[in-house]
């Protein structure tokens, strides 16, 4: 029989819709708090560690091993819920921000233990965490993808859903149109870039001036050092490695989008190589000197075995690795140390508010590592 013909295992039947009562236990990473009910783990959004609530299953057949369930009434509710300030974000609302019913100190303890666990799961490190606030809170977001709905209006999906939720405002947008180039200014000096409206720029107003000065000073480029940008956008960070590194030295940037690399070509100096590929692809075949230090931004999936083992190839003293996704960088991170790099420092940044998500940086060298 083939894959194609072969009978889909039964789930059994849809618990979809009941509701229930529950004690809400930890943080889980993705926006959940963790509670059980008839020995089944529930995965519940709109709730918080501690408090009781009841909960409405969204997600969930009796062959599952886990459901997954909104909290729709608080029985007992914790001293970090505040009202949310969006009268959008909540059960069966949009599904955009998963932390605007907890206190913005609580939110960053939520996101700082999800990071702890993660790195110590994944990787076997076990590291203080602590989520550095950046304003603002609200109006943040550079990038939106609104769904367009009939007679000019606009919505936002419900979370895990096709269902649209049509809004007249989101309270994260930091601006209503597109723009196609962008200025910022940091302790480093200020770089214009180019960029396409609908392309990859960084999404807090703050971030780009907070993870250019981060990257440089953990890393401490020099004049005449070699660079590598891996997964480069634009060259946000290329820009200001080749400052650094001057002409005397060598940079490239590797980067997947067509549109980013032609973006990338004009921001940087002609002396600055862009290289267009998959970056697993392009270190494959070109590049392969050593090299000085490394920045790599990849995607929320992480760099993968492939990419770290070529990065340790080229002998880099230090690499910053700018991180969306925890868990996607704990385990890069273990394969970094069985190849001899350890993590020397680590920086969390909320720099996606009222939601779960967080950007860390890490920095490793070859060797010992400083963090204690």
């Amino acid at each position: 029989m083939s894959r194609a013909s072969r009978p889909r295992r039964s789930r059994g039947i849809s618990h979809a819709g009941e509701t229930f009562e529950v004690e809400v236990g930890p943080v889980a990473h993705g926006g959940f708090c963790v509670a059980r009910h008839g020995g089944r783990v529930v995965f519940v959004r709109h709730a918080l560690p501690g408090e009781r609530a009841v909960v409405r299953v969204t997600e969930g057949h009796e062959g599952d091993s886990f459901w997954r369930a909104d909290a729709i009434s608080v029985v007992v509710a914790s001293p970090d819920r505040v009202s949310p300030p969006c009268p959008y974000a909540g059960p069966g609302l949009c599904g955009g921000c998963d932390f605007q019913h907890a206190s913005a100190t609580a939110r960053r303890a939520l996101k700082a233990a999800v990071v702890r666990e993660q790195l110590q799961r994944l990787a076997g490190l076990e590291v203080d965490v602590a989520v550095e606030e950046v304003p603002p809170d609200l109006r943040w977001r550079t990038r939106m993808r609104y769904v367009a709905l009939p007679g000019g209006a606009r919505g936002l999906h419900v979370h895990r859903s096709d269902e649209v939720v049509e809004l007249d405002d989101c309270l994260i947008d930091a601006r209503h149109a597109e723009v196609a180039r962008e200025t910022v200014s940091t302790s480093y000096g200020e770089h214009g870039f180019e960029v396409e409206p609908d392309g990859f720029w960084q999404s807090h107003v703050e971030a780009p001036r907070l993870l250019v000065e981060t990257v440089l000073g953990m890393l401490h480029p020099e004049p005449g050092e070699s660079a590598l940008d891996l997964y480069a956008g634009v060259g946000l960070f290329a820009a200001y490695l080749a400052d650094a590194v001057g002409p005397e030295g060598r940079v490239v940037a590797v980067e997947g989008s067509h549109a980013a690399c032609r973006n990338a070509r004009a921001n940087l100096p002609l002396w600055a190589r862009v290289e267009h590929g998959p970056v697993d692809r392009v270190l494959a075949s070109a590049h392969d000197a050593p090299v000085d230090v490394v920045v790599l931004d990849p995607p929320r999936e992480g760099a993968k075995q492939r990419v770290v083992r070529q990065i340790v190839d080229r002998a880099p003293r230090a690499v910053a690795y700018v991180a969306c996704d925890p868990a996607a960088l704990a385990r890069d991170l273990a394969t970094f140390a069985e190849l001899g790099y350890a993590l020397d420092a680590l920086r969390v940044f909320d720099l996606f508010p009222m939601t779960s998500h967080v950007e860390v940086v890490a920095h490793l060298v070859k060797g010992d590592s400083g963090l204690r």
